[in-house]
């Protein structure tokens, strides 16, 4: 059983310890008994989307959408977010992807959609009925969204999309996708954002993208793609504010994640550290493995106090959070690739046979240092909203 005693730290109300506890629950009845299901590209697709429908049985989509449209919250509540991704990290890395892509999928067009838009959509976000998808990078622009080319030109009630985007989650399995384009002058002001059906002419799976561990990926292209103009989110040029927007409220779920996959690569060290015999005597009892532990638990804990930090001041203080989100990504994603490092070490020759636990957490950690902004970005990030505070400009939470 995982160290549990963070719950009562003061950044949960009673309500979090409630859904930590019902999460706990559930994950191990209905998700890990299958965590170890998909392999070929076919299977890891029926699996994600199994995990999708096995989430909204559960009621756990409710949470990536706000009351009115069949919600949990009247807001998104980002501590709930993290509890219920840091435990599905723990159990499967796919059925944690599956319930992060239903978030960052729909957060958007419940952040700047239309009311049409969102009354159509986000049910389905909810019954599992509909999957998310999030396309803002491009072969060309991807840690600088700015740099994007992808073109969407108004011809009277529609727009043409014309371009590529790359490193699609859910890309080839989604019903929809928020797409960032191009409207207006070069740079971030110029950028808007469509929510594309899967089914719109003029949009193609490109190119399946397979990685080290298995997720629906894919590059998608744009010709003469023709979307409705009332399936624009927010105004022209309001691209860049939707995507930023919506990834300051996801980093710290990513960083929630990495904590889920560290607490169990030191689980499955804390047991295998005590069982393996070394020179007649358990691999515990050495110096350097402890010094190892010691490490590991330090990584652990600091990773949950940022991101907690960061989910508690979205959610109580408010308003916009980069300093707090970054910190808790970049921080929580590159310790738990040392933690999980650290146990494939600890496990030795065990630790390298695919399909292990440790083997799997190793191929799943890694892509989180690079999805919704790199560790680099984060560092900059960090550093511009630090200096900005320093220079007065800063009010408690970051701003932008």
């Amino acid at each position: 059983m995982p160290d549990r005693s963070f719950l009562r730290w003061p950044f949960f109300e009673d309500s979090h310890r409630d859904l930590a506890e019902r999460i706990e629950s559930w994950t191990a009845r209905e998700i890990a008994p299958h965590a170890a299901e998909g392999h070929g590209r076919d299977e890891v697709d029926r699996a994600a989307l199994g995990f999708v429908k096995a989430l909204a049985g559960g009621g756990w989509l409710g949470h990536c959408v706000p009351a009115p449209w069949g919600g949990k919250n009247e807001d998104y509540d980002v501590r709930s977010l993290c509890l219920i991704r840091e435990t599905l990290a723990r159990a499967s890395g796919l059925a944690e992807f599956a319930f992060a892509m239903q978030l960052l999928g729909g957060a958007p067009i419940a952040l700047f959609g239309s009311g049409a838009l969102k009354k159509e959509i986000l049910p389905g976000f909810v019954s599992g009925e509909r999957i998310g998808a999030f396309a803002l990078s491009e072969p060309g622009a991807g840690s600088n969204p700015g740099e994007l080319i992808t073109t969407a030109r108004r011809d009277g009630g529609d727009y043409i999309i014309d371009g590529e985007k790359t490193w699609v989650s859910n890309g080839g399995i989604a019903t929809q996708y928020v797409v960032f384009v191009r409207t207006g002058d070069p740079g971030p002001r110029g950028l808007s954002a469509l929510v594309v059906d899967a089914d719109a002419t003029g949009l193609s799976v490109a190119e399946r993208i397979d990685v080290v561990a298995p997720h629906p990926l894919a590059r998608l292209r744009f010709e003469g793609c023709r979307v409705a103009a009332d399936r624009l989110l927010g105004s022209e040029g309001d691209g860049f504010r939707i995507a930023m927007t919506t990834l300051d409220m996801a980093r710290p779920t990513v960083g929630a994640a990495a904590l889920g996959f560290a607490r169990r690569a030191l689980d499955e060290t804390l047991a295998r550290v005590s069982t393996r015999q070394i020179g007649g005597q358990p691999l515990a009892d050495y110096q350097m493995t402890k010094a190892k532990i010691a490490d590991m638990a330090v990584a652990v804990d600091t990773s949950a106090l940022l991101v907690y930090r960061a989910a508690w001041t979205r959610d109580v203080l408010g308003g916009r959070t980069s300093l707090e989100s970054s910190q808790a990504k970049l921080f929580a994603t590159e310790a738990a690739q040392e933690v999980v490092d650290q146990a494939v070490q600890l496990h030795g020759g065990e630790g390298v046979v695919a399909g292990s636990a440790v083997e799997t957490l190793y191929r799943e950690v890694r892509a989180l240092r690079i999805y919704e902004g790199t560790s680099e970005i984060q560092k900059l990030v960090i550093a511009r909203e630090t200096m900005k505070n320093f220079s007065g400009q800063g009010n408690g939470a970051s701003s932008t």
